[in-house]
């Protein structure tokens, strides 16, 4: 395995992470970077980098991420974003895995790029839904703006610093699981 593999599969999981929180943000950035020749993708994902990909992506964004400031509409959105995520982190570590057998690429695509995806979007409706539970949906715009700056930065750093990406990855796993420790070390059955 080579260094340009090893950094491609960290550039896929943390763009992946990132579609967890954003489903079009990350595709966004990719789409952007690819414009701009920071990252090559993939000979048949190389459409992403082109000047359609970029203004449907760049609107689609927007939409998802004001969308997401509306209580409620919030909610529904996190009906299909789980779904989505695990298909989007797919797609994006397709697009940017390098040098490696299709059923090796498939198989981190679907594990490490969607796996990563779909249980990020799990928790993150998970919290929202509790934030309208408890405060009538009024701390909502608050949890997607954490979301929203939380799927920037893992863009970012996953574009430019993709190693580094990972390791905020492994970090977000890491508070996941202990906010899924303590609550459920406080329901009902375990009190």
């Amino acid at each position: 395995m080579t260094f340009e593999t090893i950094i491609s599969i960290c550039l896929g999981i943390g763009l992946s992470a990132s579609v967890g929180f954003r489903v079009f943000l990350p595709l966004f950035a990719l789409s952007l970077a690819s414009y701009f020749n920071v990252w090559e993708l993939n000979e048949s994902w190389e459409w992403i980098g082109g000047t359609t990909a970029l203004i449907t992506l760049g609107v689609a964004m927007l939409i998802e991420v004001f969308a997401y400031f509306i209580p409620y509409i919030d909610n529904l959105l996190d009906t299909i974003s789980v779904p989505l995520a695990a298909l989007a982190g797919t797609a994006v570590m397709l697009s940017t895995v390098a040098d490696l057998s299709p059923v090796i690429t498939w198989s981190l695509a679907i594990i490490a790029g969607g796996g990563t995806a779909a249980a990020i979007a799990g928790s993150a409706s998970t919290t929202r839904l509790a934030s309208t539970a408890t405060t009538g949906g009024l701390g909502n715009p608050i949890v997607s703006t954490v979301e929203t700056g939380t799927a920037v930065v893992m863009s970012v750093v996953s574009i430019f610093l993709p190693v580094i990406a990972v390791i905020l990855v492994v970090i977000l796993f890491v508070i996941i699981y202990r906010v899924y420790r303590k609550f459920n070390s406080n329901t009902p059955e375990n009190i």
